[in-house]
C-alpha cells in the first residue's frame, strides 16, 4: 500500500470484536486471562494495549521500520532510547537540536555517566575527529530545530557503519511523509507525535521506530520497565491525526514556501532559513533525500530585541506559542522559549541568536498568513 492508504488502514483494522471502522479506545488498565498463564494477547496496558498497538504498527509502516512504540511524550521516547547506553558511553550529537533534547543530554544523562559532544554534522572530517573508543551513538535532526539545517544521511550512515555506531534521528520536522530515514540506513527513528503526526495541538506523545529484532526487544523491554508508554486515548488522538497527515503536509509545505519567499524579500528581515529555498546551504541534499521541505520557517529580524518583541506582539493569526505542526500557525522566540534551557554560549556557537524567530506555518490561507506577517513587520 502507498503512504496515504497505510495512514488510514495500517494495524488491526477494522477492530475484530465488533467491526468498528474507527479504532476503539481500550481505556483499561488490565485484561482478563482466559486461564492461568493464557491471555488473549494483552494483560496490562503498560506492557501493551490494543489502541496503542494500532498506532505503533501504523507509524512503523509509515517509516518502513521493523516495529513501532508509542510513548507519553517525545521526551519520554528520547529518554527511553538513551537507556540503550551504559555509563561511560559517548554520544556525538548535532549541535542545533531541540532545547529539550539538549537539556536531557546536558543536564540529566551526563549525571548518569554518559558523555556528549555537540557539533555540526556537515563535515566527514569533523565527525570522524570527534569519534572516540567509547563512542556508541550518533544523534541527529534533519531539518534541525530551529535552524532547519540539513544532514546528509548517506554520509552519516557511512561513517556510523564504519565505526559501528548506532544512528538515531529525530524525524519530527519532516515527518515520514517527507523523509523516511530508514531507507538511508538509520537505525532508530524518534518522533514527537505531538507535532505533525497528531497535527491538531490537542495531545502530547512520542514514538520510536526500530529496524532490527535486537533493537525491537530492547525498546519493548525499556518501555515496559520504565513505564514511559502512551495512554490509550492519547494514542487514539494521534491515530486520528495521522489519517490526514499526507494532505496536511502538502498544505504545510505550500504555505511555508510562500511565507519563506515573502520573508526573503522583506527589507526588515535579515536572513531566512528554509530548505525549500535555493539559497539554503542544504537545499540540494534536501532535494535528494526528501520528498518535500516541511512547514517550519525560521528567520532573523532586523532591529534587535525591541523590534522582535514588537513584531511578535502585533501578530494576529500567528499565535505566540511553543510547539509546532498543528493546523493553526504559531510563532516563537527560540532563545526565550523552545531553546531557553540551552546554555547561551551553546546557542551562540550553534548559530541560534537572539534575533531568531521560528514559525510553524499552519493550514490557513497563505495570503492571510503573509498579510499578518507584513502588518506585524511594518
Amino acid at each position: 500500500m502507498r503512504f496515504e492508504t497505510i495512514a488510514i488502514h495500517a494495524g488491526d483494522r477494522p477492530d475484530k470484536a465488533y467491526g468498528s471502522i474507527a479504532v476503539p479506545i481500550y481505556q483499561t488498565s488490565n485484561f482478563a486471562f482466559e486461564e492461568a498463564g493464557k491471555s488473549k494477547g494483552y494483560d496490562y496496558s503498560r506492557t501493551a494495549n490494543p489502541t496503542r498497538k494500532v498506532l505503533e504498527d501504523t507509524i512503523a509502516q509509515l517509516e518502513g521500520g521493523k516495529a513501532g512504540f508509542a510513548f507519553a511524550t517525545g521526551m519520554a521516547a528520547e529518554a527511553t532510547v538513551m537507556h540503550l547506553l551504559k555509563t561511560g558511553d559517548h554520544v556525538i550529537s548535532q549541535d542545533d537540536i531541540y532545547g529539550g533534547t539538549y537539556r536531557l543530554f546536558q543536564n540529566v544523562m551526563q549525571d548518569f555517566g554518559l558523555e556528549f559532544t555537540f557539533l555540526g554534522l556537515d563535515s566527514r572530517e569533523r565527525i570522524e575527529k570527534a569519534i572516540k573508543p567509547n563512542t556508541k551513538m550518533l544523534w541527529l535532526e534533519t531539518p534541525s530545530n530551529p535552524l532547519l539545517n540539513i544532514v546528509d544521511l548517506e554520509l552519516v550512515v557511512e561513517i556510523a557503519r564504519k565505526h559501528k555506531l548506532l544512528t538515531v534521528i529525530d524525524n519530527t520536522f519532516a515527518s515520514p511523509y517527507f523523509l523516511r530515514p530508514i531507507e538511508y540506513g538509520i537505525d532508530l527513528v524518534v518522533h514527537s507525535t505531538t507535532k505533525y503526526l497528531n497535527g491538531h495541538c490537542d495531545v502530547v506523545g512520542g514514538a520510536v521506530v526500530t529496524t532490527s529484532d535486537e533493537l525491537t526487544q530492547r525498546i519493548q523491554f525499556l518501555l515496559n520497565a520504565l513505564g514511559t508508554c502512551a495512554a490509550p486515548f492519547d494514542c487514539w488522538l494521534v491515530l486520528r491525526g495521522i489519517e490526514t497527515l499526507a494532505v496536511r503536509m502538502r498544505q504545510h509545505e505550500n504555505n511555508a514556501l510562500a511565507v519563506a519567499n515573502f520573508l526573503k524579500e522583506h527589507p526588515k528581515v535579515k536572513r531566512v532559513f528554509y530548505p525549500g529555498l535555493a539559497s539554503h546551504p542544504g537545499h540540494e541534499i534536501a532535494q535528494r533525500q526528501m520528498k518535500g521541505f516541511g512547514g517550519v520557517v525560521s528567520f532573523e529580524i532586523k532591529g534587535g530585541l525591541e523590534h522582535l518583541k514588537a513584531f511578535l506582539s502585533r501578530l494576529k493569526i500567528f499565535a505566540l506559542a511553543e510547539s509546532l505542526g498543528g493546523a493553526a500557525s504559531l510563532a516563537e522566540h527560540p532563545a526565550t522559549m523552545s531553546h531557553a534551557s540551552m546554555l547561551a554560549e551553546h546557542r551562540k556557537k550553534a548559530g541560534i541568536n537572539d534575533e531568531l524567530i521560528r514559525l510553524s506555518v499552519g493550514l490557513e490561507n497563505a495570503d492571510d498568513l503573509i498579510e499578518d506577517l507584513s502588518q506585524a513587520l511594518e
